[in-house]
């Protein structure tokens, strides 16, 4: 979609190139959300009733736990669900 409307951005292959901990504390803050908020629950038994920590972890070793598509532009970022609210990373 991106490339579509001519919009210049890395994509970055979460299972090639994971998010590290500090990559995810990152994200969070940018996003305004706590680990639970992007954890995708159906996976490894996580439940997000788990602490912050334990979840950032957990998401750094197994980055399917992370809601995706996530799209950060500075100091903002977007979860991309639907796909089309990575386009307000380019709005005003």
């Amino acid at each position: 979609m991106l490339n579509e409307k001519g919009i210049d951005h890395r994509y970055r292959e979460y299972t090639r190139e994971p998010l590290s901990e500090e990559e995810i504390r990152d994200v969070l803050r940018k996003l305004g959300l706590r680990p639970r908020d992007v954890l995708r629950k159906n996976n490894l038994g996580f439940t997000g009733e788990e602490s912050d920590e334990k979840l950032i972890a957990a998401m750094a070793l197994h980055p399917t736990l992370l809601q995706r598509p996530i799209g950060v532009l500075g100091d903002r970022a977007v979860v991309g669900r639907p796909p089309e609210r990575l386009l307000e990373l380019f709005s005003g």
